[in-house]
């Protein structure tokens, strides 16, 4: 197990050489200031494109203070240290905004779409990311207003957010089992809902629930107040025409992309009905409770074989076994490397530097990220391992996302990272190259654990992330209308009965489940970068099968584009139609194949 060293960042936010990193920054955003009087629509490109040097330069020494602070407040979201530190970082953050927005704004608003053209088109990997930001022109406001949002957010909406963390990572859980309290974090709790024991579960979930429930008045008006924030700058100040539009806009794909992925996963929420009430049958239940929607397969798998065949333990032991942390690492790199030895490397690099953090402990931050922080920096890795076949292919997913980075590492910081839906792309890949690792070679005993495993996070990467996307827009509508966290709570309650039909008995406490969920306050409508993440994999991924080695150029120059192309147009150049519900489709297909393949072995 593991702890980062953010040295290569700050070395010690005490050391003098930390304030001096402040005062470069400040004195470089001094500098850029001065370029406003270079701006006009007829300068040069040399000059242009010295201006956008300066500001790539700039961006790299801001990111490299302010990801040291958001790292360590990851790791201990409990220290006041590093909280107080995360603050200053978020105010010089925004003084720099305000330093440098007069550049912006000229170029969405003040510079004619000719020569915007001709400078854009001798920035080279630039151009595309120049061009897609005078799509905001419409939405910008003036200067002087750009300062008061830049400034006003430093105590609004990220301190919202920061407050949420603050009190939800401070949150210890007390669960009765066998007639015993222990006292777990949320990562200890989370690995108890798949507990091969009903009542364990449900005593996770019940405990995750009730105390999110006690807490209701308080984070329930925090997620009201960020609705309400989003609401009132981007549409009611900016004029965009709906809060997912927002999100849309910033991932630069079209509305009708999004529109498509969300009406196919609606339409094919069959598919995970037709698995819950397999599912039930494999756990013998007349029907599956919610808190069984993780439940691992039996330790007995008499079930599963012939009557010839003597029971065995190996459909339930590949999700069930304890894997070491050096394990995983090796499994995960591996798998990788025997698909691309490049970006096998890339993986084996975020290890040696010692830039990933695993070890799960109180006040650290729940869940795994990926930290890009310059194209010249590795990035960094958070997970909170627990040696279950979960972490493992968590692992794999964030060291995707590094990999990612690291395959774009030759463009500019300003592109180096892919828009959001493209973002998922890679992490979820590495995770299908992990499951085709362990599955080769194995039994159908075997692979059932394995194919289990897999629809169960098929599930949760899809149609789980489909329908909280659905869930926001109807909650971001209901609290601009004014309504109250019980309302909100009925609205999941219904989002939820629509997702599972009557393949899944749910229990009144879930209502509140969608307060338990960091993506609906750190960033409104990520969710479905996930679900349109994962399908683009699985469409990938049956490229890969098809072609072999063939297949791997392709894949690296997807990966290696960052932000540079808009998605539709990077995938039309690879025969991909996002923008069309067949393509979506196709992902759900493989999604039933893996299904038809369980009920088979079953």
């Amino acid at each position: 197990m593991s702890q980062w060293d953010l040295s290569e960042l700050v070395s010690n936010p005490q050391d003098p050489s930390f304030s001096s990193q402040i005062k470069q920054v400040q004195t470089l955003a001094r500098s850029f200031e001065k370029l406003k009087n270079k701006l006009h629509p007829t300068m040069s490109h040399k000059t242009f494109l010295k201006i956008i040097s300066d500001m790539e330069t700039l961006s790299e020494k801001m990111n490299m203070l302010g990801g040291y602070a958001s790292l360590q407040y990851a790791a201990n979201t409990q220290s006041d240290t590093a909280t107080s530190l995360v603050t200053k970082m978020n105010k010089l953050g925004a003084d720099i905004s305000n330093q440098t927005l007069f550049f912006d704004l000229w170029w969405k608003q003040k510079i004619d779409q000719k020569n915007a053209q001709r400078l854009a088109e001798k920035s080279k990997d630039l151009a595309g990311y120049l061009m897609h930001k005078r799509l905001f022109a419409k939405y910008s406001l003036s200067e002087p207003e750009e300062r008061i949002i830049n400034t006003l957010d430093v105590t609004g909406i990220s301190a919202l957010i920061k407050l949420y963390d603050k009190i939800t990572n401070g949150f210890k859980y007390t669960v009765t089992l066998n007639k015993k309290q222990k006292t777990m974090t949320r990562e200890q709790l989370t690995t108890l809902v798949k507990s091969g024991d009903a009542k364990a579960r449900k005593a996770a979930y019940r405990t995750l629930l009730t105390k999110y429930s006690d807490n209701k008045g308080v984070i329930g008006e925090i997620y009201q107040n960020i609705v309400l924030n989003w609401k009132n700058e981007g549409i009611q100040i900016r004029g965009y025409p709906s809060p997912i539009s927002m999100r849309n806009i910033g991932n630069d794909v079209d509305d009708k992309t999004v529109n498509a992925l969300l009406d196919t996963c609606q339409k094919n929420k069959g598919t995970f009905h037709k698995f819950f009430r397999q599912k039930a049958k494999i756990l013998h239940l007349k029907k599956l409770q919610r808190y069984d929607l993780y439940a691992p397969l039996p330790t007995t798998a008499s079930t599963t074989l012939s009557s010839r065949s003597k029971p065995k333990k190996g459909a339930a032991a590949a999700a069930q076994k304890n894997y070491s942390y050096d394990t995983a690492v090796c499994l995960v790199i591996e798998s990788i490397s025997q698909f691309s030895q490049t970006l096998g490397d890339f993986a084996r690099k975020v290890f040696e530097q010692n830039h990933v953090d695993s070890l799960p402990r109180a006040g650290k931050r729940d869940g795994a990220f990926c930290s890009t922080i310059s194209p010249d920096i590795t990035p960094f890795v958070l997970i909170n391992y627990t040696k279950k076949l979960r972490d493992v292919f968590t692992l794999a997913h964030e060291l995707g996302h590094a990999i990612h980075s690291q395959a774009a590492q030759n463009h500019s910081i300003l592109v180096q990272e892919a828009p959001l839906p493209l973002a998922e792309t890679a992490s979820t890949f590495s995770e299908l190259l992990l499951y085709d690792k362990l599955s080769t070679g194995l039994s159908d005993t075997q692979k059932k654990g394995l194919l289990y495993e897999k629809i169960d996070d098929l599930y949760a990467t899809i149609m789980r992330q489909s329908f909280f996307t659905l869930f926001e827009i109807d909650a971001h509508k209901q609290i601009g209308d004014g309504t109250t966290t019980e309302d909100i709570s009925d609205t999941y309650m219904s989002n939820l009965k629509t997702q599972f039909g009557n393949s899944v008995s749910l229990s009144d406490d879930f209502a509140i489940e969608w307060s338990c969920i960091p993506h609906f306050y750190h960033s409104p409508f990520y969710c479905y970068a996930y679900s349109f993440g994962n399908l683009l994999a699985l469409s990938l991924f049956q490229r890969y099968k098809k072609e072999g080695r063939d297949f791997v150029p392709a894949y690296i120059e997807i990966l290696a584009a960052g932000g540079t192309t808009k998605p539709e147009l990077l995938l039309r150049q690879y025969g991909l139609d996002i923008g069309s519900t067949r393509f979506w489709q196709a992902g759900f297909d493989y999604v039933d194949s893996q299904l038809s393949e369980l009920c088979k072995i079953n």
